[in-house]
């Protein structure tokens, strides 16, 4: 018997049916011929046919799955029974639905981050070149992905025997515009071979080859990924007749990529990508190809067949000293020359990409998942208790089926097909649920400084992921109630009461149990989302050393400007003058570097005089600025002054130092008047500096990193005068006028300057964002558990008054006050909260130890934060047992014996067997209720 007659019993019934109906028509006729009566003759003719219907029952049988059809008729009674409960239905959906969506939106991120590898061709070959650095790296830093520099590339790309072929890349930031305020694009150097070894073909004209990335490449040209072409071009064909301005230079669009591929960078979407060989058509002067100090590129390359990753690491380690010795940047001292000699080329797996996200948000999306996965497991310990509550109810209706057949697996199974019918309704809304808050997960990642693009698409894992929940939840809240409300004996529950049968207390130890676990659960993840939120307040409240409110920086860029090398000093005061001038302004300088920019220098340090001939050199960050900066940064100048007109070129060289340099460098001596050396590349003098300002410790690098030595020099003495300068300008005017009156006022020196605006307490802010996703949902997940095990434990105090009602009315007949009911209910309901606080306690100590590495400014182990979610916890739950406890003291004892006499120990069960039989009658046919009652 096959799925097809399986699929079409109804139809082949009805075929035989028609069958059994002329066989008796024929028979009957013929018994007429013979000479019986018609009545005698149909008779005859059903004696000789036998039982029509069990004919026809043994026919439908055979065209069936015993187990299929048991399975279906299980869930249509389970499927009824829901419906005629919708509040449970409906609260139970909706908790199963947010926790499996929660579970499964961050895996779903975690998949795209983490876990899924490049959509190119056979991304387990690809492998990248990492540099070893035991004692760090030296130089200048240009990409998000810095390992490499040009000239090692060119010679790892000849001496490697590993790669059926490599290519190296590094992001950049295009301007689109021809001067004034920006358009940036997001932008890829790459080498020639880049398309080709990812597998990449183009959708449209196309791909970069190696002729195109050759030294000294004159017109080069341009790919475009698809949603740049959709964006910018509308998607028109003609796009490969057009041409586009990068940084205000003109290339040729010669292909656009298919949809599908982004870039090596998870996360990123590229706009742009340009060869190698024209970045120095770009940067001009300040081109890092040649630099040997200049990092700028990853490496990547295809293994050879039959190459091992290990065997690809062994051959990179073999070709490093080599191709290091070849390369060592000029201007370096001895002792970073020696550093520089030590590293090493390894090899390390890039199937996955390359991830800025991957590196910051690991960890939190792996805490994450654990969260949520607790939280399902409340929602699940709260359904237990639920459908707990519903067996116990039936137990009478369930003995009666056992006493007159009913197999105990097949009642088991009954029960259990409810909980897979939620499980499945609540893990489809859920994957509905996970889509949306994937999305917002993703805008939450989003930043102006830093657009996250990725595809939170469904694929295997998270169906795997998915099902993987529902059958566990299935699992977890059914199977417990099932075989509970099986195990009670049929006698027992026909001679029992209807609340004989549970008022003892042996019979609430399930419910009770997992009451007290929701209750430690729950503990956990409060005292985990108190910790995230306090430690998130301790950033967001920092004193960062300068005052956030009305900060801009304005970045500008020379390069299409026109200025010769020479000019450049002339028009930074000038757009620094004009600055200052402009309406709205309170005041404005300018500064090379900017605290949590994302760009700082650093050099080494000592302190001048006999107490520092010996004395290790000490690293510290750097920048030169201009007078008036520290006015305007709101950064408090503790002892002596600020630069002035006076700090030339010609003039000793000064500099003002924060608190942690004088501690660190200068022995914690009064800093002012004292001097110190500036280490200098092998056979310069060290420039020598005379400290004349001591301000505040500021924060540099990053918020959460402590105070690190910072030195200010006066930019007129260090004369930097590159194509590019930051300045900083303080305003009280809103935001959009701030901007069009710098706008304004830069144009009037010269519009071919390009401009680019940043908020500087956006950039603080917006440097959070991994802390203010772990304190947002841990918040939520805390507060939706504490809420699932306030209603768990409400729901089991109201069903132990209910099921004790007729104990209460005698324990109030014979003399016990209101007071006393009121007392014994809290006090059973404080016992269980109780002893989830105990172990809830223990749980939330062990798990904050995961999460220290994510906590500032407070312990894992915080006491004071573990009693407040402890207190918090305690004082809600109870509040919750008030309810149910106040109606228990409220009730008459005379009412509460009347209801228990007039209970009829037999009525309930056989009423409600015969409700379920008349039910499963009336929608399956005779045969099918005989099967669903007696199993």
């Amino acid at each position: 018997m096959g799925w097809t007659r399986f699929f079409r019993r109804r139809f082949w019934d009805r075929e035989r049916a028609r069958e059994l109906d002329s066989y008796l028509e024929i028979e009957t006729e013929e018994n007429v011929a013979r000479g019986m009566s018609p009545e005698k003759a149909r008779y005859a003719a059903r004696r000789k046919l036998g039982n029509l219907t069990l004919v026809r029952e043994e026919i439908y049988r055979m065209n069936s799955f015993r187990f299929v059809e048991t399975l279906w008729q299980d869930l249509r009674y389970g499927a009824r029974l829901l419906r005629l409960n919708p509040g449970f239905t409906l609260v139970a959906i909706l908790s199963l639905a947010l926790g499996i969506g929660a579970n499964t939106a961050i895996f779903q991120l975690l998949d795209a981050v983490r876990l899924r590898n490049l959509p190119v061709k056979n991304p387990q070959e690809l492998v990248e070149v990492q540099v070893l650095a035991p004692h760090g790296r030296t130089g200048q830093f240009s990409s998000r992905y810095s390992h490499i520099t040009n000239p090692q590339w060119e010679l790892i790309r000849s001496h490697q025997q590993v790669f059926l072929s490599a290519f190296a890349w590094g992001d950049t930031t295009f301007d689109l515009a021809s001067g004034g305020k920006t358009r940036p694009a997001q932008g890829l150097w790459v080498s020639g071979d880049f398309f080709r070894v990812l597998g990449v073909s183009p959708m449209l004209g196309r791909v970069f080859a190696a002729d195109d990335d050759q030294r000294g490449c004159g017109a080069p040209g341009a790919v475009i990924s698809y949603s740049f072409w959709q964006r910018e071009f509308g998607g028109a064909a003609s796009v490969l007749e057009r041409g586009i301005r990068l940084d205000g230079h003109p290339f040729a669009i010669i292909g656009v990529t298919p949809p599908s591929f982004f870039g090596v960078d998870v996360g990123k979407n590229f706009d742009v990508a340009a060869p190698l060989c024209a970045e120095k058509i770009l940067a001009g002067e300040n081109s890092n190809l040649d630099r040997r100090d200049a990092w700028m590129l990853a490496v990547v390359g295809r293994l050879k067949p039959g190459i091992s990753l290990a065997q690809a690491d062994a051959q990179l380690r073999a070709i490093s000293s080599p191709i290091f010795e070849a390369t060592p940047p000029t201007g370096y001292a001895a002792d970073v020359v020696k550093d520089y000699l030590a590293l090493q080329f390894i090899a390390k797996s890039a199937g996955s990409g390359f991830s800025e996200l991957r590196e910051n948000y690991e960890s939190p999306l792996w805490l994450l998942i654990g969260i949520a996965a607790l939280v399902l497991l409340i929602a699940c310990a709260n359904l237990a208790n639920l459908l707990l509550a519903r067996a116990s109810a039936r137990e009478r209706e369930i003995a009666v089926r056992l006493a007159i057949g009913a197999s105990r697996g097949r009642l088991v199974r009954q029960l259990l097909a409810e909980s897979l019918l939620l499980a499945a309704a609540g893990a489809l809304l859920g994957v509905t649920l996970a889509q949306m808050l994937g999305r917002s997960l993703v805008s939450f990642l989003t930043t102006t400084q830093n657009p996250i693009f990725l595809e939170l698409h469904t694929d295997w894992r998270l169906l795997g992921f998915t099902a993987g929940l529902a059958i566990l939840t299935c699992i977890l809240f059914g199977l417990a109630p099932a075989i509970r409300a099986t195990r009670v004996a049929p006698a027992a529950a026909m001679k029992a009461t209807g609340r004989g049968l549970t008022s003892h207390h042996d019979r609430f130890g399930l419910q009770r149990a997992l009451v007290a676990a929701q209750v430690a659960l729950s503990l956990v993840l409060l005292f985990g989302a108190l910790l995230f939120v306090r430690s998130f307040r301790n950033l967001a409240t920092l004193d960062v050393g300068f005052r956030q409110d009305g900060l801009l920086l304005v970045n500008l860029d020379l390069r299409r400007a026109g200025y010769l090398p020479e000019q450049r000093a002339m028009a930074y005061r000038a757009a620094l003058e004009r600055l200052r001038s402009a309406g709205g302004v309170d005041s404005a300088a300018r500064a090379e570097n900017f605290p949590l920019s994302g760009s700082w220098s650093n050099n080494n340090f000592r302190a001048d005089g006999p107490e520092g001939a010996g004395k290790d050199w000490t690293v510290s960050n750097f920048s030169p600025v201009s007078p008036g900066y520290f006015t305007t940064m709101g950064t408090p100048l503790l002892a002596g002054r600020d630069f002035d007109a006076g700090d030339t070129p010609l003039s000793p060289q000064v500099a003002i130092v924060n608190e942690a340099f004088a501690r660190k460098v200068l022995n914690g001596a009064d800093p002012i008047g004292r001097r110190f050396h500036m280490q200098a590349a092998a056979g310069q003098p060290e420039p020598v500096f005379e400290v004349v300002g001591f301000i505040k410790d500021t924060k540099y690098e990053d918020v959460r990193t402590e105070f690190h030595p910072l030195v200010y020099m006066a930019i007129s003495q260090m004369n930097p005068q590159g194509p590019y300068s930051t300045f900083v300008m303080r305003s009280g005017a809103p935001l959009r006028d701030a901007i069009s009156s710098a706008q304004q006022s830069i144009a009037s020196v010269n519009p071919g300057i390009s401009i680019t605006f940043t908020v500087l307490k956006t950039l603080v802010r917006e440097s959070l964002v991994a802390e203010s996703l772990m304190a947002t949902l841990s918040s939520f997940f805390g507060v939706l558990a504490g809420l699932l095990a306030t209603i768990g434990l409400y729901g089991v105090v109201s069903y132990m008054v209910a099921q004790r009602r007729n104990e209460i009315g005698i324990r109030m007949a014979l003399g016990a006050s209101r007071r006393d009911v009121l007392a014994m209910i809290l006090r059973n309901a404080g016992t269980l909260v109780g002893i989830g606080l105990v172990v809830g306690t223990i749980l939330a100590l062990l798990a904050a130890r995961t999460a220290s590495a994510l906590l500032f400014g407070l312990r894992a182990s915080d006491p004071g934060t573990l009693l407040l979610a402890a207190g918090l916890l305690a004082v809600v739950a109870l509040a919750a047992s008030y309810l149910p406890a106040r109606r228990a003291a409220n009730l008459e004892p005379m009412t509460a014996l009347r209801d228990e006499k007039v209970s009829s120990p037999a009525a309930t069960p056989l009423r409600h067997a015969r409700r379920s039989l008349a039910a499963t009658l009336f929608a399956d046919g005779a045969t099918k209720a005989r099967t669903t009652f007696l199993g």
